[in-house]
C-alpha cells in the first residue's frame, strides 16, 4: 500500500522551492490546470539563451521519510522538441537530471549543500518519451510524460529531491513522492502489524488475535515484498481456545453461544450440547448434565450424559452340593453405555436366625464384583443352609449416583451334610519331581464317598494361577511336574451324593533334594554335549566357506551398496523412488548433498511454485566458484508430508548426472526456510527462448538441454540455422535416453510444462498409466522446427485426440528436413512397439546433419 510524503496535485499554495543560480532564464512558478481541470503548482524552464554548460537547479523542500527505506518519485512532466524550437542551440537538451541530498533536519539554505552532484546523489538522467512540437502560427502539442524513480536506501531522517536543468525546454507538472508499506493484515487467526519493507523480502512476525493461542513454535511469520505486498503463503500457528470458534472469515475468535460448546484448542467449530446435558453460558468448555444424568471421569466432554442400569433380570441358580451356578439376563436399561459389569453381594440366613454377610469360605469363580458375562460360580457352600445372593449391574457412573442402586435377589438353600473335611494326609514315596499321597476314608453322612479332590500349591507362591487341582477316585494320589527341593501345601476333599465337603487342613509335603539322575537323563546330556559340538563345527565351515566366496567377488563392481541402488551391467545406474523408502528423509540425506544456508543469498524472487516462491540467488561454498542459482522455497505453515513431497524433487534430481539434465546444487533443511538449489536456467522455458531465437540454454523439468555457445552475432542476425534446431532436438533425445537408461518415466515433455495432450503417445491418452517412456512423446520436434509455435495449432485438446485417432499428425514445418519429419512420424505410430526407441533417435538424428 502507498503512503504519500508530497503530492503537488493536492497544493493549492505557493511550493517556494529553491532554485539556483538566481539568474534569468530560472526555473518558474506556474499556476495552471491540470487534466480534470483542478488548480495546480507547477514549474517550467526554458532558458535557450543560456552558455553552454551552465545548469540551472530546482530542489524541493525537507520531506522526512517516515522510516521508509526506499522512497517513490513519480513526476509528470512535457519536453519540447528541439527541432521544433525556433532559437533551439546546440546545447538544447531533451533529457534532464534528478538527484536526492539526505539530512537530519531542514538545513539546507539557498547556497548549501553546495549544487554539484557530491553531495548530492544522482538517481537518474530522465529522457522524455513524448515530445511535445510546437509548428509556426499553431500551439505546442504533446503527451505528459509519466516516470516513476526509485530512491535509496535512505537512512537519515528526511531528504530533499533537485532537478537539474542543462538545456531543456519543459514543465515539471506534478510530484508525486510516497514509499510502500504492507497494511496491517489479519489471516487465519493470527495479526500482522503495519510494516515498512526494508529489504526485497522481511520476515514478519505475527501474533494470535484476542481469545487464540499458538499451536505451533516459532510463532506464526509472513513475508512482507519491497512492493508493499504480503507474500502469499499459507499462515498456520494459531488455534481458538477452549470455548471459541474461528469467524469473520477466520479473523476472530467468537465465543460458542448458549448450548454449544467446545472442549479443547482447535480448528474445529462450537458443536451442540451432548445429550442430556446443556448451557446456559456463553465460552463453555462443557456442557453440565442435567439432573439424574452423569458423565465419568473417563468420558470426553463430547460424550453424552448416561445413568446407571436397572437391575439384572431372571437370576437362576443351579445348585450342587457344595457350589452354585448363578445365571441371569442384562437389565432392560443400560444408561446408555456400554461399559455393563456385575456385582454379587452374599448373605447367609440361618432358620430362626438374623442374616450375617457370608463368611470367607466362600470362593467365587471368576469373581464377586467386575464380572463382565451373567454368570459366577459359588463355591464352599455349606449344608443346609439359606444363602440370599444380590445380583446387581453396574456402569461407568453408578458410583456417581446418590442411593442405593437397584439389585435381583434370589434365596438358594443347600441339601444335607456333605462329607466332612479329609485329614491325617501321608506322604507314602517322594522324589526330586514327585509325590505320593495317602489319607484315610472319611465317613459320609449322606452315603460313599464318590471321588476326591486335591488342591495343592507350592508353599509361598501367591495368587489363583498358581494353585493346582487334581481328582481321584481312590484315596491317593501322585502329584507330578514339582520342583526339586520345594515344599508345597496339599489340600483334599471327599464329595458325597449330597455334594463336595470341605477342604481338610494344609498339609506340608517337600520334594527330595539329592536324588541322582536317572541313566537316560545321563544319555540325553551326553547326547546334547555332542550335538553342540557338531553344530559349531558347521558354523565355523559355514563362515570360512563365505569369506572365501567374498573374496573371489571382491573385483565384481557390479553392483552398488546404497540402501536400495544397485548397478546393472557396468556402471548403469537405476533410478530409485524416494517414497520406496520407510523414511524419506534417508533419500534425501543419500542423494542431495546439505548445504550450509550462510554459503545461500537469495536476490530476487523470480516466481511461484507449487509449495512457495522461486528465486534466482548466489552460491558461495568454500573453496569454489560463486554461481549463479536457482532457489524453490518451502512456504511457512507447511505439513510432513508438504515437507516430504518438496524434498523428494531433490531425491529425484540428485541421482541424475548428464549434460542434457538440470543439475542438483544441494538442499537446505537445517534452517527456515527449506530450500532446493539447482543450477540456473536464465532464459527459462524453450518455446518462448525460441520465439525470440536467442541462442542460450533451455530446460524442461529435470532436464536441461545445452545448445552451443555461439555469438548472436554468427547465428543469421539470432535466427537459429536448421543444423542448430536439430542439435535441441539431438539434446532433448538424449536426455530421454538416458533418463529411459535409469528406467526413470518421463511424462512431461513439453518445452513449456504445457498440458502433455499435444505432446505425448497415443495410447498414453487413452490409457494414462501406460509404460513410457518411449519416442511417442517426440512431439516437441514439431514445436522446436517451427520455433516455438503450438504443435496442432488452436485446436481444442479433444479436437486434437479425435484428429490422432484418425492417424493425423502434425504437418511439415517450413524448415523441416524429409528425414526428420520421417523420424517424427515413425515416432508417432500407433503401435509402440513400431516406434524407435531413444538410443535410435540420438543414432538418426546424428546422421541428419550430414543430409542438410
Amino acid at each position: 500500500m502507498p503512503k504519500t510524503l508530497l503530492n503537488t496535485k493536492l497544493e493549492t499554495a505557493d511550493l517556494k522551492w529553491v532554485t539556483y543560480p538566481q539568474t534569468e532564464g530560472q526555473w518558474e512558478e506556474l499556476s495552471g490546470l491540470d487534466e480534470e481541470q483542478h488548480s495546480v503548482r507547477t514549474y517550467e524552464v526554458c532558458d535557450m539563451k543560456r552558455p553552454g554548460g551552465q545548469a540551472h537547479w530546482l530542489r524541493t523542500g525537507w520531506v522526512p521519510r517516515r522510516g521508509a527505506v526506499h522512497v517513490y518519485a513519480t513526476l509528470r512532466f512535457t519536453m519540447m522538441e528541439c527541432l521544433s524550437l525556433p532559437r533551439a542551440s546546440r546545447s538544447c537538451k531533451e533529457t534532464f537530471t534528478v538527484f536526492y541530498y539526505e539530512s537530519e533536519a531542514d538545513t539546507a539554505t539557498a547556497h548549501t549543500p553546495a549544487w554539484m552532484e557530491n553531495p548530492y546523489i544522482k538517481v537518474d538522467t530522465v529522457a522524455a518519451e513524448h515530445l511535445t512540437r510546437k509548428r509556426p502560427g499553431a500551439e505546442a502539442t504533446g503527451k505528459v510524460n509519466i516516470k516513476t524513480l526509485r530512491l535509496g536506501p535512505l537512512s537519515k531522517a528526511g531528504f530533499y529531491l533537485a532537478f537539474q536543468d542543462q538545456g531543456a525546454c519543459m514543465a515539471l507538472l506534478s510530484l508525486h513522492l510516497f514509499y510502500k508499506k504492507c497494511s496491517r493484515l489479519t489471516m487465519n487467526l493470527t495479526y500482522f502489524p503495519e510494516t515498512v519493507p526494508r529489504e526485497l523480502v522481511v520476515p514478519v512476525a505475527g501474533s494470535c488475535v484476542a481469545n487464540a493461542v499458538p499451536t505451533t513454535s516459532p510463532s506464526p511469520s509472513l513475508y512482507c515484498r519491497e512492493d508493499g505486498q504480503w507474500a502469499e503463503q499459507p499462515i498456520t500457528g494459531c488455534s481458538c481456545a477452549a470455548g471459541y470458534e474461528a469467524a469473520e472469515g477466520n479473523k476472530v475468535c467468537r465465543a460458542c453461544g448458549q448450548g454449544t460448546f467446545k472442549p479443547q484448542v482447535g480448528e474445529e467449530p462450537c458443536q451442540p450440547c451432548p445429550a442430556n446435558s446443556h448451557s446456559n453460558n456463553i465460552g463453555s468448555t462443557v456442557c453440565p448434565c442435567r439432573n439424574g444424568y452423569y458423565r465419568a471421569r473417563s468420558d470426553p466432554p463430547s460424550s453424552p450424559c448416561t445413568t446407571p442400569p436397572s437391575a439384572p433380570r431372571s437370576v437362576v441358580p443351579h445348585l450342587n452340593g457344595s457350589s452354585l451356578h448363578l445365571e441371569w439376563s442384562a437389565p432392560l436399561e443400560s444408561g446408555g453405555r456400554e461399559d455393563l459389569t456385575y456385582t454379587v453381594r452374599c448373605r447367609e440366613c440361618r432358620a430362626g436366625g438374623s442374616c450375617l454377610p457370608c463368611g470367607g469360605d466362600l470362593t467365587f469363580d471368576p469373581g464377586p464384583q467386575d464380572l463382565v458375562e451373567p454368570w459366577v460360580i459359588v463355591r464352599g457352600l455349606r449344608p443346609d443352609v439359606t444363602y440370599t445372593f444380590e445380583v446387581a449391574a453396574l456402569n461407568g457412573v453408578s458410583t456417581l449416583a446418590t442411593g442405593p442402586g437397584p439389585f435381583e435377589p434370589v434365596n438358594v438353600t443347600t441339601d444335607r451334610e456333605v462329607p466332612p473335611a479329609v485329614s491325617d494326609i501321608r506322604v507314602t514315596r517322594s522324589s526330586p519331581s514327585s509325590l505320593i499321597l495317602s489319607w484315610a476314608v472319611p465317613r459320609a453322612p449322606s452315603g460313599a464317598v464318590l471321588d476326591y479332590e486335591v488342591k495343592y500349591h507350592e508353599k509361598g507362591a501367591e495368587g489363583p494361577s498358581s494353585v493346582r487341582f487334581l481328582k481321584t477316585s481312590e484315596n491317593r494320589a501322585e502329584l507330578l511336574g514339582l520342583k526339586r527341593g520345594a515344599s508345597y501345601l496339599v489340600q483334599v476333599r471327599a464329595r458325597s451324593e449330597a455334594g463336595y465337603g470341605p477342604f481338610g487342613q494344609e498339609h506340608h509335603s517337600q520334594t527330595q533334594t539329592d536324588g541322582s539322575e536317572s541313566w537316560r537323563e545321563q544319555l540325553a546330556l551326553i547326547a546334547g554335549t555332542a550335538v553342540v559340538g557338531v553344530v559349531l563345527v558347521l558354523v565355523v565351515i559355514v563362515i570360512a566357506v563365505l569369506c572365501l566366496r567374498k573374496q573371489s567377488n571382491g573385483r565384481e563392481a557390479e553392483y552398488a551398496d546404497k540402501h536400495g541402488q544397485y548397478l546393472i551391467g557396468h556402471g548403469t545406474k537405476v533410478y530409485i523412488d524416494p517414497f520406496t523408502y520407510e523414511d524419506p528423509n534417508e533419500a534425501v540425506r543419500e542423494f542431495a548433498k546439505e548445504i550450509d544456508v550462510s554459503y545461500v543469498k537469495i536476490e530476487e524472487v523470480i516466481g511461484a511454485g507449487e509449495f512457495g516462491e522461486v528465486c534466482r540467488g548466489r552460491l558461495k561454498a568454500p573453496g569454489k566458484k560463486e554461481s549463479c542459482v536457482a532457489i524453490k522455497t518451502l512456504k511457512g505453515g507447511y505439513t510432513e508430508r508438504q515437507r516430504r513431497e518438496f524434498l523428494s524433487e531433490a531425491s529425484i534430481m540428485g541421482q541424475f548426472e548428464h549434460p542434457n539434465i538440470i543439475r542438483l546444487e544441494g538442499v537446505v533443511t537445517n534452517s527456515v526456510p527449506v530450500m532446493i538449489l539447482t543450477e540456473f536456467m536464465e532464459n527459462g522455458a524453450l518455446d518462448s527462448f525460441l520465439r525470440v531465437s536467442h541462442p542460450t540454454y533451455f530446460h524442461n523439468r529435470y532436464a536441461l538441454f545445452e545448445l552451443q555457445r555461439t555469438p548472436a552475432s554468427q547465428l543469421n542476425d539470432g535466427q537459429f540455422t536448421v543444423i542448430q534446431l536439430v542439435g535441441m532436438l539431438r539434446g532433448i533425445a538424449s536426455g530421454m535416453r538416458y533418463l529411459a537408461e535409469m528406467s526413470y518415466v518421463h511424462r512431461d515433455l513439453p518445452l513449456g510444462g504445457k498440458i502433455p495432450i499435444r505432446w505425448t503417445a497415443p495410447e498414453a491418452i487413452a490409457f494414462p498409466s501406460s509404460p513410457l517412456p518411449d519416442a511417442g512423446a517426440m512431439g516437441s520436434s514439431c514445436e522446436v522446427m517451427s520455433f516455438g509455435e503450438r504443435p496442432y495449432w488452436d485446436m481444442s485438446n479433444q479436437d486434437v485426440i479425435n484428429a490422432i485417432e484418425q492417424d493425423y499428425r502434425c504437418p511439415l514445418p517450413q524448415l523441416l528436413p524429409p528425414s526428420l519429419h520421417q523420424l517424427m512420424l515413425d515416432c508417432w505410430q500407433k503401435d509402440r512397439n513400431a516406434r524407435p526407441r531413444f538410443p535410435q533417435v540420438v543414432s538418426a538424428l546424428d546422421k541428419i546433419p550430414e543430409s542438410c
